[in-house]
């Protein structure tokens, strides 16, 4: 029996359960460091209960109720979804809104990088052609004039990354008029509006479309941006691809002309997003993205969290960070409303956490939740951004997206954002064209085995390595020079990017 290397690791004081750090997971008959016999093989991220449970009592980790025993839970033995009920949510409307009193964030002055500047005042971190569609009917074409852009004219253009289509699955046999309709409608207009793209806006759509293509134009932009496929004056697909060949080169000659400026990094606009959390999740990635969130805060720079199902069960705990009564409203009522949403689809709460989360140790929403908030740092949260619009002021934000991944990443493009941080504890590819990854690590195994996919290693601080405070200020350089160019994440060096995924609430006809 080892008692050295056997480590249990407790998240407060208050806890008790107790996660396993070893890789290989703690075998029945050993005993840890704080001398724990385990009576049960327990996987690395697992709980172990640190005390005897009855039936009814609370499982507790972070210093907060993630379940309850749904049977009795001996000392030793492993703590998971199999006999831990699921709390009742928060209530909302017993949540106490109020003038939250916080104390301005101590200013970090000094800080640099090198962004495109955009006529609008904002900062890209990428130099893009964005070829918007109004309709997946003309995706294929799109799909063909990239490939064709990329072949014949970027290389033309040297200053320019790279062009690609903005395809999703709106446009057509949708209720364009009904309430929730505006959700994708301000998402597609808001993404053109992204720093990456200059102000570039280059439309193609088919011409018979509910989405009509103009309403993706600026009132500044000329018309003329806008590629009908259905103009009569093309004889042919051939025709359509050169019209748009030309179109594109007027905007490649713009975006050539771009050239990086030393920005402050308060022009830094950057989105938090978790995929495929563990048990680490919520002690390591997390904090240290949330570390960092404080430094850009402190620049001056926005940064937004997101996720409402995983922000949901804890609530209450952000509401005493928001800065003013409104935002504390905002907050609540994009809860409210996305309550409503998951009950017309019957929702089993329970179902989330998904089967990879189980797998990594998280047994509830609760204790995802509450793992998933840390990445908001402890800044106070000057604003609420409803899903597909935009942010609008400087400092820490909640964007009110779904979790699911693409739809979280596309929202968190609409929303403005120049660069992408991105939690795993599971490992996935994921990876957007438009603005760089960083995809970061919330333990160490997964950091080796997925050597040339993760570009951060958070799993340092589980391995007592490094501190979240170290990890914290290394995300933050690590952020500057990739938002000046300078380091390639992972998912542009292999060229692996994922699709955008609109959020269309709306009914479809």
């Amino acid at each position: 029996m080892k008692t050295e290397n056997e480590i249990l690791i407790k998240t407060s004081e208050n806890d008790n359960v107790g996660i396993v750090i070893n890789p290989a997971g703690i075998k029945a008959g050993s005993v840890t460091q704080n001398g724990i016999e385990l009576k049960e093989f327990v996987p690395m991220g697992h709980k172990v209960a640190l005390t005897d449970l009855k039936e009814g009592d609370a499982v507790i980790r972070y210093g907060q109720t993630i379940g309850y025993a749904s049977k009795t839970i001996s000392l030793g033995f492993w703590v998971n979804e199999t006999n831990i009920t699921l709390p009742e949510p928060p209530k909302l409307d017993l949540i106490t809104i109020k003038e939250n009193y916080l104390p301005e964030p101590e200013k970090l002055e000094g800080y640099t990088f090198e962004g495109y500047v955009n006529t609008d005042g904002t900062v890209g971190t990428k130099n893009v052609l964005a070829i918007t569609t109004s309709v997946q009917c003309v995706a294929g074409m799109v799909d063909f004039v990239v490939k064709r852009i990329k072949t014949e004219l970027l290389p033309n253009f040297p200053n320019v990354d790279d062009v690609i289509g903005l395809n999703h699955t709106y446009g057509c046999g949708v209720a364009i008029n009904a309430p929730a309709a505006i959700v994708p409608i301000r998402t597609i207009q808001n993404i053109t509006k992204n720093p990456n793209f200059g102000g570039e806006v280059m439309v193609i759509g088919l011409g018979c479309e509910k989405l009509r293509p103009e309403v993706l134009v600026p009132e500044n932009e000329e018309e003329g941006d806008i590629l009908y496929m259905q103009d009569p004056k093309f004889k042919g697909f051939s025709q359509m691809v050169d019209g748009a060949l030309e179109l594109a080169e007027k905007h490649l000659r713009k975006l050539n002309a771009r050239k990086r400026s030393v920005c402050p990094a308060s022009e830094l606009v950057v989105g938090m997003q978790c995929g495929g959390s563990d048990a680490f999740s919520g002690i390591t990635a997390n904090p240290v993205a949330g570390y960092a969130s404080d430094l850009i805060v402190r620049a001056g720079g926005s940064v937004f969290f997101s996720e409402v199902t995983e922000v949901r069960d804890a609530v209450h705990l952000l509401m005493p960070r928001t800065t003013s009564e409104q935002v504390g409203k905002d907050l609540l009522n994009e809860m409210q409303w996305y309550d409503a949403y998951l009950e017309t689809g019957k929702v089993d709460r329970s179902e989330n956490t998904s089967p990879g989360n189980k797998k990594g140790g998280l047994s509830t929403i609760v204790e995802k939740s509450l793992g998933s908030i840390a990445k908001s740092g402890t800044s106070p949260i000057v604003g609420v951004i409803p899903p597909g619009e935009r942010i609008k002021k400087k400092g820490l934000h909640f964007a009110a997206t779904p979790a699911g991944d693409f739809v979280c990443g596309t929202l968190q493009l609409a929303a403005g954002m120049n660069v992408h941080i991105f939690m795993t504890g599971r490992g996935t590819p994921y990876g957007l064209s438009m603005v760089p990854v960083i995809k970061v690590s919330s333990n160490t195994e997964l950091s080796n085995r997925w050597h040339d996919l993760i570009d951060f290693d958070a799993g340092r601080v589980a391995t007592g390595n490094a501190t979240v405070e170290e990890l914290g200020w290394e995300l933050f350089h690590l952020i500057l020079e990739v938002a000046s160019g300078k380091t390639k994440v992972a998912c542009d060096q292999l060229g692996i990017h994922n699709d955008l995924v609109l959020f269309n609430p709306g009914p479809l006809t």
